[in-house]
């Protein structure tokens, strides 16, 4: 088989005007219409099995190989992820190709599509060659609204009539590690993230009578610092934690009690345990300082996004396929998780895989120090997506001799 990277190079240039034209036109949510065109214009012609969502503007591209088995069930399939979605961010890179409409590829997703085009492009360029078929996931909604969820109602894992063997996803940071360094780790290597709501119902009065009213301000600020020392008691510093109040609201003047003040939280941490365990512990703490200050209390936790976890094996593969491909010095395994979170753990808990780290720091930047994904300033070297493309093509190859031996 040719060499995956060589061919990946000779995309380079082309990949680059796509994606600055995705970055001048980010779009928000689960529906992106504009992006899923260009996707797909530049998907036309190759030898390919094209679906679009139904509920969302996801696009599904499925590349038979040319020597894998004749039944499908015997046919190893991969399958590889690019985020679509931008966040409602107004740029201010001042680069002459920034986005005018209000809205920011500020998270990279615009190297991730480009990345992922290059993966398809260079595969099929060996399709006749493939010993078992990939599944290429265009999936929007990556920021907060669980695209990966709706494009697994909607049968992306089963897309080439089994359920893929092994999964993987490339993301980019502005920030964090050198240029062109991957980074990965076995197990969990971003958090989960949860909802904590609480609504403290009382009785309103004059600030002058408080023993007249039920205020809940008092109950709401110990709730808020209680939730900081349960975490402390009640969970291992080793599988750890994290609550952060983000919104406080009650009360209208500074001499009127309120009938009724709110908090909403985000909640982290790293098993699935932990996920499940905290929606009882933290109601419960609601439920008891508000009885004890005789309020009435609305607590809910949600699970949003669970914990995205790399199969082991799948991680110490990865490391090796980089390493094997781009030399020792382009692998760091990092030590410890993220504290961000990633729907891609949708799919990492139906499949095994793995999730990779691509820094696209530029390269006179100290990587320490440059400015983080998510911010309107955040730049990406768009110099890494050929070697992206090339390391999603060989974790694609490489996989299918691994199941075929």
């Amino acid at each position: 088989m040719s060499n995956l990277r060589d061919h990946a190079s000779t995309l380079q240039d082309d990949l680059v005007r796509l994606r600055r034209e995705l970055h001048q036109i980010p779009e928000i949510g689960l529906q992106v219409p504009a992006t899923q065109a260009v996707l797909l214009r530049e998907l036309e012609g190759l030898p390919l099995e094209i679906s679009t969502g139904e509920q969302v503007s996801s696009i599904t591209a499925v590349l038979r190989g040319g020597k894998a088995p004749e039944r499908v069930a015997d046919r190893p399939v991969v399958l590889l992820r690019g985020d679509m979605d931008a966040l409602p961010v107004t740029e201010q890179t001042g680069l002459d190709f920034a986005s005018t409409n209000g809205a920011m590829h500020a998270c990279g997703h615009d190297l991730h599509m480009s990345l992922l085009i290059g993966a398809v492009r260079t595969l099929c360029h060996v399709k006749d060659d493939l010993t078992g078929d990939v599944v290429f996931m265009f999936q929007p909604g990556e920021e907060g609204m669980d695209g990966a969820q709706s494009m697994i109602d909607e049968g992306i894992l089963t897309a080439a009539g089994k359920k893929a063997d092994a999964a993987f996803a490339i993301h980019v940071f502005s920030a964090l590690e050198p240029y062109g360094t991957f980074a990965t780790r076995p197990g969990a290597i971003m958090a989960a993230t949860n909802k904590f709501k609480v609504t403290m119902k009382g009785k309103g009065g004059h600030g002058s009578a408080p023993w007249m009213a039920k205020d809940p301000v008092p109950a709401l600020a110990e709730l808020v610092t209680a939730t900081h020392a349960m975490v402390t008691r009640e969970y291992s510093p080793f599988d750890p934690v994290v609550v952060t109040v983000g919104k406080l609201a009650a009360g209208t003047a500074e001499n009127v009690i309120p009938a009724e003040g709110m908090f909403e939280a985000t909640v982290r941490c790293y098993s699935q345990e932990n996920t499940k365990k905290l929606g009882t512990t933290l109601v419960r703490l609601a439920e008891g300082i508000a009885s004890a200050h005789g309020l009435e209390v609305d607590a809910t936790y949600t699970e949003s996004y669970p914990v995205t976890l790399n199969d082991p094996d799948c991680a110490a593969f990865t490391a090796q396929t980089v390493r094997d491909v781009f030399g020792d010095d382009r692998f760091t395994e990092w030590a410890n998780p993220l504290t961000g979170s990633e729907d891609f753990s949708r799919v990492l808990l139906e499949v095994p895989g793995c999730y990779v780290a691509l820094s696209a720091v530029p390269g006179d930047v100290d990587p320490a120090t440059a400015t983080y994904n998510h911010a309107p300033q955040a730049t990406f070297d768009d110099g890494v997506i050929a070697d992206g493309a090339a390391l999603l093509a060989e974790l694609a190859v490489r996989t299918f001799a691994k199941l075929n031996a």
